[in-house]
């Protein structure tokens, strides 16, 4: 990881593979085209209000979007409500 909020691919993969949630937090449109294998559609705007019917305040969290900044944004959001294993993958091709 190269902050305390990105991980990388492997590490999420790692972090995925023994039971954490992949965040796909693009709108629905988006996730429409194209997603990572496993992973839940929760668009940025109401991830605050609906992460709790996908992760539990200690699972791990991986999170990723189009660029990267909406990922950066809902990580940052996660972790200041508690969610202390949410990271910033950055793209769905990071995947």
């Amino acid at each position: 990881m190269t902050d305390d909020l990105r991980i990388s691919r492997a590490d999420a993969h790692a972090a995925v593979a023994a039971g954490g949630k992949l965040i796909d937090v693009r709108t629905p449109a988006e996730f429409a085209t194209g997603a990572a294998p496993g992973a839940v559609n929760v668009p940025v705007q109401v991830i605050a209000t609906q992460i709790h019917e996908f992760a539990e305040m200690d699972d791990h969290v991986v999170l990723y979007c189009k660029s990267g900044m909406r990922s950066d944004v809902a990580a940052r959001l996660l972790r200041g409500m508690g969610y202390t294993k949410a990271y910033n993958l950055g793209t769905v091709q990071d995947w």
